[in-house]
Formats: C-alpha cells, structure tokens, sequence
C-alpha cells in the first residue's frame, strides 16, 4: 500500500526495511547534506561506519577512494563538513565515515536506499515514489547519540524528515504525519530552530557555521543520491 512510514534510528532502520520499498535515511547535520553535496559535485560516496580509522583505511584503499579525514576548524581538508565538500572535484570515490548516516544507510540490507536533506528533500520524494511503484515509503530520521550510545532524537533530523514526508504527499502513519507537521508548522521559523537547536549550537560553538548554512540552503539541490553496491554515484 503506497503510504509513508517514520521510525527513528537503527530500530528505525531495523523495523522499516522489511516493510518499505524503499528507505529514506535522513541525517541533516550532516551525513545527507554532506552526500548530497558530494554527489552533486559529481563524486561517489561509499559509507563507512564512523570509529575504526585503520579500517576505513583499507576499505577505502580497497575501493580506491580518498578518505574524508575528520572534521576540524580550520584546514581545508575533505571531511564530513558539508562546506569541505563544495571543492570536491568530479570523479573522485571518497570514503565517508559518519557515526549516524553512513552507518544507518549500511544497515538497510536489501532494501533500496535514498540519503534526504532539507537541500533535496523535494527530489528525494520524488525519487521515492518511483522507487516504490506504489508500495510503502520508510523516511528514517537519524537522530544523534548520547554518550552511552542511546539515541538523542535530534529536532534537525525530524524536520527534514517531515519536509520529504511532505513533498511525498501520502498517507502517513501518526510517527510521519507528526514529522510532517512539525516541518509545515516551523515555517519561516525552521532556520532559527535549527541554529538553536542542540546539534546546531554545538556545530556552530565548534567553528561549524558554515556547515549549518549550507544544510539550511532548502530546496537547492534537485540530486536524489541512492546507495547502488555500497555507494552514493556521482549524480
């Protein structure tokens, strides 16, 4: 039945997959905005799950792609800042370990799998639906962790869930019409909400500034990156 489902997380990710069609792995700050960056700069993205540095070496050696290395303040490098991102050349594989996005887009098994911001949100519904072909649509918001590794349900994520939920325009089960409300009641209020939310402040307290704006660029891009053999292609 063509209609959207919303869980949180890896349970999120675990409950869906067998359910949806298709998964919609939504992790604002900044796993998807970093993707959709990359990918519409015309390189491919391979996941890896954030905390072995020595693994991510070899994989990323293995598929011959760059490493992203971690995010700082200052540098320049090729990170998980989505601002970093914006120099990435065509044509280059980078690897991109993320603790929440890559790590969720990893676990969907055979499910088909699309990566959502408020950037893309309008273009990864869409891209949903064909997908689908009329069966149910799973929009996971990522959510971030607490020290002792629980889930910290994240504002930031909710909403760009409820702004896919949105675009989608189908029936929702009460978990995504709440997301999809919350996006249609923050209104010209979302950006403030965001910049003072949690996650927000803590970027932004960190010399991130910039990787905020740049997920708060809604609808400008109409990239839709989908997981093909452990990869986001270059779009």
């Amino acid at each position: 039945m063509e209609s959207v489902l919303t869980e949180w997380g890896m349970a999120g990710v675990e409950t869906l997959r067998e359910q949806a069609a298709v998964l919609v792995i939504v992790d604002v700050l900044s796993f998807s905005t970093a993707v959709d960056i990359a990918v519409s700069q015309g390189a491919t993205v391979f996941p890896f799950s954030y905390g072995d540095r020595r693994a991510a070496e070899v994989a990323a050696e293995r598929v011959g792609a760059v490493l992203a290395r971690p995010r700082k303040a200052a540098g320049g490098q090729i990170s998980l800042s989505p601002a970093s991102l914006r120099a990435v050349m065509a044509g280059t594989r980078l690897m991109l370990p993320s603790p929440n996005g890559s790590r969720l887009s990893l676990a969907c098994g055979d499910t088909p799998v699309l990566t959502g911001c408020l950037r893309n949100a309008a273009a990864v519904a869409q891209a949903a639906r064909q997908i689908a072909r009329g069966g149910a649509i799973g929009v996971v918001p990522a959510g971030e962790r607490w020290p002792d590794e629980s889930l910290r349900p994240a504002i930031e994520d909710l909403l760009g869930a409820g702004a896919i939920v949105h675009h989608l325009g189908l029936p929702c089960s009460p978990e995504a019409q709440v997301a999809r409300d919350a996006f249609r009641s923050a209104a010209d209020d979302l950006m403030r909400l965001i910049r003072a939310s949690v996650s927000g402040r803590e970027l932004i307290d960190r010399g991130f500034s910039n990787d905020v704006d740049v997920a708060l660029e809604i609808e400008a891009s109409g990239c839709a990156p989908f997981l093909s053999e452990g990869a986001y292609p270059a779009a």
